[in-house]
């Protein structure tokens, strides 16, 4: 791994540099999935875009990113309202120390500067947290590299009311593949040479270590343990018999009474019991 350990450069944006010239002069995270992947087209169409021959994407039109640019406030102040740490430098565009064409522009700098900060919206459909890790693996660790900063806490909102944080560390065999295809990249783009695809597949967050506790010593726990163990086998047999008395029931019977115990089926369908007093 190439030594990374200086101090990436801040830059502030440039208003008299329209948005399409700023980015033909770096790659940047969203650049790393297609530069390490197996799309031809996509990598094609991104190499036509940095040496000029086609104008950038137009995703105006796209609900699901604007979506993710309208929450990615709300994404931020719902970080810091769970997690109880602070996102700085908001925006900001740092670049690599050493290869100034390679950038990254962060969402944000948490855990007191040593993490970045990545907000990301994302549909409810068929969502995993092993296929969002997969999906922005890449940007995370390109962006880590740019910045020499150990972690990242990628942050997610989906459409369904979810809200998930995955947390990568740094992969210097992965960034190191990353930076020798990022090279070969810009020397295409430098060259007029079409670039040719990757297919690196992104590593995989490392599964948080599971805290196992000994309740031994705990008399409050040893009470309510025996207590459980000595009413499991009645609570089992009360679901049993309430499922086969639900199941005596007619489909038509709006209410059934029998040996002190009244069942009332409500307009959903549902069935209470009551027991009835005296019984």
């Amino acid at each position: 791994m190439r030594d990374n350990t200086a101090e990436c450069i801040v830059e502030s944006s440039d208003t008299n540099i329209n948005s399409d010239e700023q980015r033909r002069r770096f790659i940047g995270g969203s650049d790393a999935k297609i530069i390490m992947g197996s799309d031809e087209v996509a990598l094609r169409k991104l190499w036509e875009f940095k040496c000029g021959l086609r104008p950038s994407e137009d995703y105006s039109g796209n609900l699901v990113i604007a979506l993710g640019r309208t929450t990615e406030k709300l994404n931020t102040e719902w970080y810091e309202r769970q997690t109880g740490e602070t996102v700085s430098d908001m925006q900001a565009r740092m670049f690599h120390p050493q290869f100034g064409f390679l950038a990254a522009k962060l969402d944000g700098l948490t855990d007191k500067g040593t993490a970045i900060f990545e907000a990301k919206f994302m549909l409810p459909w068929s969502f995993s947290e092993e296929a969002a890790a997969a999906k922005h693996m890449p940007q995370l660790q390109h962006n880590m590299a740019v910045t020499s900063r150990p972690m990242a806490r990628l942050s997610i909102l989906t459409g369904g009311g979810k809200w998930v944080l995955i947390t990568a560390e740094a992969d210097p065999i992965y960034q190191d593949a990353l930076l020798e295809a990022e090279l070969r990249f810009w020397d295409c783009v430098r060259s007029g040479t079409p670039p040719r695809p990757v297919g690196a597949p992104p590593p995989l967050p490392k599964s948080e270590v599971v805290r196992i506790v000994d309740m031994t010593g705990s008399n409050e726990w040893a009470v309510l343990a025996a207590q459980y163990r000595d009413t499991k086998r009645a609570h089992d047999d009360h679901l049993a018999a309430k499922d086969s008395l639900k199941a005596l029931i007619p489909a038509d019977a709006a209410e059934a009474i029998g040996q002190g115990l009244r069942a009332k089926r409500s307009k959903t369908g549902a069935v209470s019991f009551e027991i009835l007093a005296g019984a």
